[in-house]
């Protein structure tokens, strides 16, 4: 299996540029293309705030072109991508295309977008549909995400869309296009109350699944942790995945792993989190 990383814990200390490049020189195989930046949302006020991020220029493909450059330099290419969030805004939304041009010059084969957190599938079908022809006109696969809402009454997770296997598989299969995938988040699978577990939905997933996002949790919050530092049982994760016969990368989104870090000792972080990637790697 080949193993590939987000990009964005490490850019938020050193630019997306030398995240590649450190990315790379850690041992990954690929880097997995966060977009977050295209757009800053402000949650408070429901509004998009002033941004002077690169891909939030005119030259955003340049950007994005130079990032695929490095990282060919560096011997890795981009297996996937993530757009800006949450889908509900309308604003945020509108950069879609953005993304997905993005997402083809730096070489991403696939392009995650979160489904609204608070539609039906039927719903959430027509906004993929709408980007679909866009996204094969550029040879990008789209693909969906396991959400989660909270549920403070109960002080765990509540459902949202994509959240159990049923609404997963009925997301995909509504739009039924090779085109449309799954990305199976493993932290959100595995919180309390989404009802399921991350093997039960790589089982359920199968074919559909495609691409993943690995972190480790304590089975209640968001955590986004180095994989093997808290409670999620990777061995049955695993199990599940070769079971189904995934063939895709072994990407993590331990985006908050390198909170902690500096500029100055980020790259040993790194170096950790590659190493745990292909601990995951060997118990293939």
């Amino acid at each position: 299996m080949k193993i590939s990383t987000e990009i964005a814990s490490a850019a938020r200390i050193i630019g997306e540029e030398k995240a590649v490049e450190y990315i790379a020189k850690a041992g990954f195989d690929a880097w997995d293309f966060s977009m977050f930046a295209m757009c800053r949302y402000d949650s408070v006020n429901k509004c998009l705030l002033q941004n002077d991020h690169p891909l939030a220029g005119k030259d955003y493909l340049a950007f994005a072109r130079r990032l695929k450059a490095i990282g060919l330099d560096n011997g890795i290419v981009c297996n996937q991508s993530h757009t800006p969030f949450p889908t509900y805004c309308g604003e945020i939304r509108s950069y879609f295309k953005r993304a997905i041009e993005c997402s083809a010059d730096a070489g991403a084969e696939i392009c995650i977008i979160h489904p609204d957190n608070y539609k039906a599938p039927e719903e959430n079908a027509e906004i993929y549909l709408e980007l679909l022809p866009f996204a094969k006109e550029h040879g990008v696969k789209i693909a969906t995400e396991n959400m989660w809402n909270w549920d403070d009454e109960k002080g765990h997770s509540s459902f949202a869309a994509c959240a159990t296997p049923e609404s997963f598989c009925k997301h995909i299969d509504l739009i039924n296009d090779s085109f449309f995938v799954a990305c199976l988040d493993i932290g959100h699978a595995e919180m309390k109350g989404s009802d399921t577990s991350a093997q039960q939905m790589i089982r359920e997933l199968g074919t559909r699944l495609q691409a993943l996002h690995i972190h480790d949790n304590d089975k209640l919050h968001d955590s986004h942790q180095i994989p093997f530092s808290m409670d999620i049982d990777f061995y049955e994760v695993v199990k599940a995945l070769r079971e189904i016969n995934y063939t895709g990368y072994l990407t993590l989104e331990a985006d908050q792993y390198l909170a902690s870090y500096t500029a100055e000792n980020v790259f040993e972080g790194i170096i950790k989190l590659a190493e745990s990637a292909k601990r995951l790697d060997s118990m293939f």
